[in-house]
């Protein structure tokens, strides 16, 4: 007869989830650090060109709400990014006033080409998972993506 109950049990279940979540947390961070130190970008001007691979092409205001950082701090990125050939700011067509800032293809494979061994890992974990799996899996790790999203947007605030 076990002596632990559902509600312990799932608390047990939800702590060793957020422990894996702050694990993966790390982890990543790392990962990013040793590719930045490859390719000479500091953490905030990688995660800076991430948004703007994923997202981009956006203004410099856009991009420091979604960053979480200061215009200004954000200034200084995009300066050091354009001088190392990773972005290109263009003033808007319509807007001689606005800008827009793009990564630049021809660089991105050589930064790709750092996160290999981890995109080939994730495919063979992926592999292991049924359909519907993935499904849940992709729907946890947004909802907890969005989660964190807020949670810092409220930080910001105060």
């Amino acid at each position: 007869m076990s002596s632990v109950t559902p509600a312990r049990q799932r608390r047990r279940l939800t702590a060793a989830v957020k422990e894996s979540l702050r694990d993966l947390g790390a982890q990543l961070s790392l990962l990013n650090r040793q590719v930045g130190a490859r390719v000479d970008l500091r953490d905030v001007d990688l995660e800076c060109l991430d948004l703007l691979s994923r997202s981009g092409p956006l203004s410099p205001g856009v991009l420091a709400r979604r960053a979480g950082l200061h215009p200004a701090t954000v200034t200084g990125i995009l300066d050091r990014l354009e001088r190392a050939g990773w972005i290109a700011r263009e003033r808007h067509p319509s807007d001689r006033r606005a800008v827009t800032v793009r990564t630049l293809r021809d660089r991105a494979g050589e930064l790709y080409g750092h996160f290999a061994g981890m995109n080939t890992a994730l495919d063979r974990i992926c592999a292991g998972y049924a359909d519907a799996d993935l499904e849940l899996l992709a729907d946890f790790l947004r909802r907890t993506a969005e989660a964190g999203r807020s949670a810092a947007d409220e930080l910001s605030k105060e």
